[in-house]
């Protein structure tokens, strides 16, 4: 191969040459200085790609030397805090402005379609806020623990920083993920349908360290965090729960937490509705029964269909999407493909994903890449050869547990069309034979 490259460059370095003869000497020396022929006898790409010699220098490809490649760039600390490249300026949260009165109390979406591995960079974590994002001054902020313990404390950020510190790789997944499709398509997106999920590295303190540092009364069995946000967002958790894997996080991806993420500190509860992850937490109360507060209960509860509600449904069930193709990421042409995507489960880890091309007919095991991790995003591929007809694209997460993402008619008939929580069901791009894909349900 090397060989027939080497005479093709030489048989279009002699076609440059008969060219640059043809020239005036003035327009001769400058095309040889060009950079357009190499004492190696190597063309730039365009001519191998069949170009005119004389248009090859807007050329960028190999083996032409790119223009970038011939000047400076920019020095050290032209932008202290490092920021994406310009051409990436399309890799951005999004909202949906219709789908609340106001931003104030409103989501934003995780670009998924163009995120690789399983870490959100912090910057396109999603967002849900319920009274806004406040500014908050960690020299003025403390953390109280209070109620049924033997020696209430408030602590500074100094303070927490002196315990042990933990890190661990966790997703966190608002319920309403999905949640606008229970009765139809809604959203021809990926980011939009499931991208108020996001996985991050958290470090902080065990909250089982702290409790302990407070000492629990026997009487004591749960836990009431609240935010210092406008909302005063406040959630009821288990103390078996909260001595379990929850930690107080005051840092996220090796940085302090961003603003939008609960800066200074936030409660990160691994596995459970994005709610219970208490954002600018500022107080935690040790009591004998739930505080049963807006939140969970006239909010985050389930309505079913024979009138009744579930309260409490805090784990995050199994869920898996394709990523790649999707809405956004349309198929470029018959071939090899790589369907991706991402599966997470709040029980523990992801033990397999199956993916399917004609809607749940038949099912192929997808191949999982490292690294798999308990509560934290997992991303899986499988290689594909698209013959150009149209395709209905699935795919289905079995956590640990046995636990199998469900069918959307499954999902109903457990569940009916009342709620808008933990919608986990199997998600369908629909493949149009000239590539694009659109979001449909089967039923």
């Amino acid at each position: 191969m090397l060989g027939k490259l080497r005479r093709l460059n030489q048989g279009v370095s002699k076609m440059a040459l008969e060219e640059s003869e043809r020239l005036p000497s003035s327009e001769r020396r400058r095309f040889l200085r060009s950079g357009l022929f190499t004492a190696g006898g190597a063309m730039v790409g365009g001519a191998l790609a069949g170009i005119a010699p004389r248009a090859l220098a807007a050329t960028q490809y190999p083996p032409e030397i790119p223009s970038w490649t011939r000047t400076l760039g920019s020095g050290v600390v032209t932008d202290p805090y490092g920021v994406p490249s310009p051409f990436e300026k399309e890799v951005i949260r999004r909202n949906v402005p219709w789908l609340t009165a106001d931003k104030i109390s409103s989501i934003s979406f995780t670009p998924l379609q163009h995120l690789k591995g399983i870490i959100t960079p912090n910057g396109l974590f999603f967002e849900r806020h319920h009274a806004g994002r406040p500014e908050i001054d960690p020299q003025q902020h403390r953390l109280m623990i209070h109620g049924l313990v033997e020696r209430p404390i408030i602590l500074s950020m100094e303070d927490l920083q002196r315990f042990p510190s933990v890190s661990q790789i966790n997703f966190i997944e608002c319920p309403a993920n999905g949640g606008m499709e229970w009765r139809g398509a809604q959203l021809n997106s990926l980011q939009f349908l499931h991208g108020m999920v996001s996985c991050a590295e958290w470090t902080g303190v065990r909250l089982s360290t702290l409790l302990q540092e407070a000492g629990i009364k026997p009487e004591g069995k749960w836990l009431l965090a609240e935010g210092a946000d406008g909302a005063a967002m406040t959630r009821s958790i288990p103390l078996e729960k909260a001595l379990d894997d929850v930690i107080v996080a005051y840092a996220q991806n090796g940085e302090a937490l961003r603003r939008e993420q609960g800066y200074p500190i936030r409660l990160v509860v691994p596995g459970w509705e994005g709610n219970t992850h208490v954002k600018w937490l500022r107080r935690l109360e040790v009591g004998d029964k739930p505080w049963m507060q807006r939140e969970e209960t006239s909010k985050y509860t389930d309505l079913m269909p024979d009138g009744t509600a579930h309260g409490f449904t805090w784990v995050m069930e199994a869920k898996s999407v394709i990523t790649s193709p999707c809405p956004e990421m349309p198929l470029t042409g018959n071939g090899i493909h790589q369907i991706e995507g991402l599966a997470w489960s709040g029980r523990g880890k992801v033990k397999a994903v199956d993916v399917s091309v004609d809607g749940g007919q038949n099912w192929q095991q997808a191949q999982l890449r490292e690294p798999v991790m308990s509560k934290s995003l997992t991303r899986f591929s499988l290689e594909w050869k698209w013959d150009g007809t149209p395709a209905l694209l699935q795919s289905r997460v079995i956590d640990e547990t046995g636990y199998v993402q469900p069918t959307l008619t499954q999902l109903i008939e457990a569940r009916g069309t009342n709620s808008i929580y933990h919608k986990n069901s199997i998600q369908t791009w629909q493949v149009n034979a000239d590539g694009s894909v659109v979001n449909v349900q089967l039923s």
